[in-house]
């Protein structure tokens, strides 16, 4: 991929980590992505619904449009799949907040530009990051998070993402 500029680079890298992520929930039941299979509360659809509220939460700091309310997490409780929510809902509000926050790194005139971040215990009073450190950010967060997904769907039934993806491109590696 040479001679792209940077923001087009960090998008890719994103989306590849995002990619990454779908890829490991692919095939699941609604049951499945709702399994916990280690000691820590994560779950696959947990995980879909977390990284899609990050996306929205940093997507409005991108706006400069910064939510206090928001940033930082949400209830663990509204991490899962409720009664009314499916898998191929989860997925297509994740891949509609990643294209949002997409769209809002395109907007802005260069990565350069100063954001300010919402008041936080977390972050110094009247902080503000780089776009460029909000999408590294972003990629940061997702790429952590598709590795616990990949362990996590191990665990499950054995599926692999690295396998799933070469396989993706005809190559065997069971």
């Amino acid at each position: 991929m040479t001679g792209t500029d940077e923001r087009t680079d960090l998008l890719g890298l994103l989306g590849e980590q995002r990619h990454a992520l779908l890829i490991t929930v692919r095939g699941l039941s609604d049951a499945a992505a709702a399994r916990r299979t280690t000691a820590s509360d994560l779950t696959l659809d947990g995980l879909l619904k977390h990284l899609a509220a990050v996306e929205r939460e940093w997507t409005r700091v991108l706006r400069s449009r910064p939510d206090p309310e928001q940033l930082g997490g949400a209830d663990p409780d509204s991490l899962r799949m409720g009664p009314d929510d499916a898998l191929a809902d989860l997925i297509d509000d994740y891949r509609q907040a990643a294209e949002d926050t997409d769209r809002a790194v395109a907007e802005l005139p260069d990565l350069g530009v100063p954001l300010p971040l919402p008041a936080a215990p977390w972050f110094p009073p009247d902080a503000t990051w780089t776009a460029r450190r909000v999408v590294g950010h972003l990629l940061r967060e997702t790429a952590q998070h598709a590795g616990h997904a990949d362990l996590i769907r191990e665990a499950i039934d054995g599926a692999s993402t690295t396998r799933q993806l070469a396989a993706d491109f005809g190559i065997d590696r069971s």
